[in-house]
């Protein structure tokens, strides 16, 4: 039972449920949406916001769209019905959206090497899961062989040139090869910066101001237009692959200083520690330093690699047409006018599913490496 003190106050008695407002759903809704006069109002707007938005959406996206199968826009175009979704567009030109101009015959190369890198991957983010060692040596050291034969081809099955490779592969293929390349490159620009040693520190400042003081656009023309005329006549290096060393290059450039920053977080006497352990300055930085450094800096370092991945789409403007340059050479299709909402719409779809992933993993991260100490 409640007890009534002197005063008159509701004191509730130790055995008393608590009130029903506060616990559950109501107790949720109350404390983190309704919890003052200013929340009430913002949470009210924003559910009217969202009833103006997601309704239309719904009816264009599912309720009205089109699904059959079909050859052309003759169905989507129909003037007889509610306009809607074409993804009847998306289920002919899937191919194409997915591995670009890779002959179909020779596509499940690249569904096995796709499945042997998220297989890896997964091993090494489970908890628990066994053998992670064998998985790391496979994943960073045996699988960019495999991965480069199952792709190119040769010894054994038919050779396909990077000029054919495309859609949401090609963002695949440079979004992975970028993030794995410019990490530890981006990790040396850091320490670099932060060298006592002037002519390190000073290449190093030179490389990430110049990078970050052009567009990618820049990097990519030059690596795939200027670079060729300095070469010797006769030497060339594959277009996919000059790509590849810009993107790197370029996202290493801007994860240096979020590095950076990470490094200039760890207090001095983490360094002074370290020291008087005995340890040199590679043993400091990679016992004692970076993991903390890395830890503090994993936001930053993911907000990297997702605009990596989105920058991904650029490189159409050097020839190589990705899932973006796909979906809209598909809209433009004599067959297909008038569906470049819908093209636009599933690039969308399929930009966001892999950038929230990166994003939730991230968040993971941060919640089991959380020490519980704040600066």
């Amino acid at each position: 039972m409640a007890d009534i003190t002197a005063s008159g106050k509701h004191v509730a008695h130790p055995d008393e449920p608590p009130p029903r407002l506060e616990v559950g759903v109501l107790g949720w809704l109350r404390k983190n949406l309704f919890s003052s006069v200013t929340n009430a109002i913002l949470t009210l707007l924003g559910l009217y916001l969202l009833y103006l938005i997601i309704p239309p959406v719904v009816d264009w996206a599912i309720i009205n769209a089109h699904w059959e199968a079909g050859t052309n826009n003759a169905e989507c175009s129909r003037t007889d019905i509610p306009a809607g979704a074409c993804w009847t567009m998306i289920r002919a030109r899937f191919g194409i959206l997915m591995y670009g101009f890779y002959p179909s015959e020779e596509r499940w190369r690249v569904d096995l090497t796709f499945m042997l890198q998220f297989a890896a991957i997964a091993a090494l983010l489970i908890e628990g899961f066994p053998f992670k060692k064998h998985c790391a040596i496979f994943l960073f050291v045996i699988y960019p062989f495999v991965a480069i034969y199952l792709l190119l081809g040769g010894a054994g099955i038919a050779l396909v040139e990077t000029s054919q490779w495309g859609g949401l592969m090609l963002n695949l293929v440079l979004a992975t090869t970028g993030i794995v390349a410019s990490l530890p490159i981006g990790i040396l620009l850091a320490l670099g910066r932060r060298s006592r040693l002037p002519i390190i520190r000073i290449l190093s400042v030179a490389f990430i101001e110049f990078v970050r003081g052009v567009p990618l656009i820049t990097v990519l023309f030059m690596a795939s237009v200027v670079f060729p005329l300095f070469m010797p006549e006769g030497v060339n290096f594959n277009k996919l692959l000059r790509v590849v060393v810009g993107i790197a290059l370029f996202s290493a450039a801007y994860l240096a200083e979020v590095i950076r920053g990470g490094l200039q977080a760890i207090p001095k006497g983490q360094y002074e520690g370290a020291m008087a352990l005995g340890l040199n300055y590679w043993k400091m930085n990679a016992l004692v330093i970076l993991p903390q450094a890395l830890r503090i800096s994993i936001p930053g370092i993911v907000n990297s690699f997702i605009g990596l991945f989105m920058d991904t789409t650029l490189v159409v403007i050097v020839g190589q047409i990705e899932l973006l340059g796909m979906a809209q050479s598909s809209a433009r299709d004599p067959n297909w006018l008038g569906t470049i909402n819908t093209a636009l719409a599933f690039v969308s779809v399929v930009f966001f599913v892999f950038c929230f992933s990166m994003s939730r993993y991230s968040q993971y991260l941060e919640r089991k490496l959380y020490t519980g100490h704040r600066r």
